[in-house]
This record gives structure tokens, sequence and C-alpha cells, in this order.
């Protein structure tokens, strides 16, 4: 019988408490989880990609410990096309998570294309109510506008915060030049 491998990709900048709810849920349906972090050539990264790994990568092995009888999952990098690298992988599907309505089209739309264009079917999880709102773009303008990270406890872990807070304390960081950019509009 043919292992059910599923990808979940995405660049993670930075991973959230909402994408460790859909991989605990994935876990329950495959048989292994491979968190593929890549690259999006539509945003700039506040996290260079081997700290997103890293950090994906502690969070995901509390989480499997957690819960040792549900699938394994591994975190790898990777570059060029989801689809791509899911096929490489053995991926059999593509898990989403989808957080509101507005993700439910862009996410339909992309799931449409992949089955086309590669023949991967894509799994939407719902994720948990109190993530509905949460993502990763949002936490980087609170982070970049100095906004107080510790109000985000419970949506993104710990570690995320405190990483967050290295960078807000860099005056000449990354954080800092998206700030200006976001009062320069």
């Amino acid at each position: 019988m043919k292992e059910h491998v599923a990808m979940y990709a995405g660049s993670f900048d930075p991973i959230t408490s909402g994408h460790l709810d859909v991989v605990a849920r994935s876990r329950h349906l495959f048989d292994r989880i491979i968190i593929g972090i890549g690259f999006n050539p539509e945003k700039e990264s506040l996290f260079p990609v081997d700290e997103r790994v890293s950090m994906a990568t502690t969070l995901i092995k509390e989480l499997v410990e957690n819960d040792p009888d549900a699938a394994g999952v591994t975190v790898q990098r990777y570059s060029g096309l989801t689809v791509d690298f899911a096929r490489e992988a053995g991926a059999t599907a593509l898990v989403r998570g989808i957080r509101n309505i507005t993700d439910l089209a862009t996410e339909t739309q992309l799931a449409i294309t992949n089955r086309q264009v590669a023949d991967i079917e894509t799994v939407f999880i719902i994720t948990g109510e109190k993530y509905a709102f949460t993502s990763s773009s949002l936490i980087r303008q609170i982070a970049a506008l100095g906004g107080d990270l510790d109000r985000l406890d419970g949506i993104i872990p710990t570690l995320v915060i405190e990483r967050l807070k290295i960078l807000q304390s860099d005056p000449s960081g990354l954080l800092k030049a998206m700030a200006n950019d976001a009062n320069m509009e």
C-alpha cells in the first residue's frame, strides 16, 4: 500500500500557531508530513530561510513529542515550484490551511491549477477559530511598527516572539526599514 505523504509548503515568515494547528490536524490524516519552507518572490523575507527552518524544526519537534502516535513530520527548505518539490519528495497531496473565505477563494484557484498542471490534489484544513485572522504578514507588520509582541502570545509561539523582539531592538535592522517603508506610504 502506498504511503500517504502530505506537503505543507509556505514561506512561514514567521511560523505562527495557526500553521502549527494545521500541522497538528494534518498528522491525523496522513502517514507523513513534510513542511516545505520556500521563498515567495512577492514578499520581502523577515527571517532568512535557514532561521525559518530552524524555528520550524524546533517547534515541530515539540509538536511531535506532544502527540507521538500521530504521523511523523520533517522540515525541509526548497526553491522553485512547490509542485516540483512535492513530486520529488513523494507527496501524494498538498495541505493548505484555510482561515476564512478569502483564503478559500485564493487557495481553490491554486488547487485547481496544481491539479491541472501537476496532477496533485490539495487538502484544505480549516484552522482553529482563534487563528482565523492570524497571518505572518500581519505579525510582521505589528513587529515592524513597534507593537507589543507579548500581546501576540497564543497566536505565535514564544520562540517566534523572542526572535521578533531581537529584531525589534535592532535600530538598523530589517524591521525598522519595513516600518519606514510603511510610514512613507
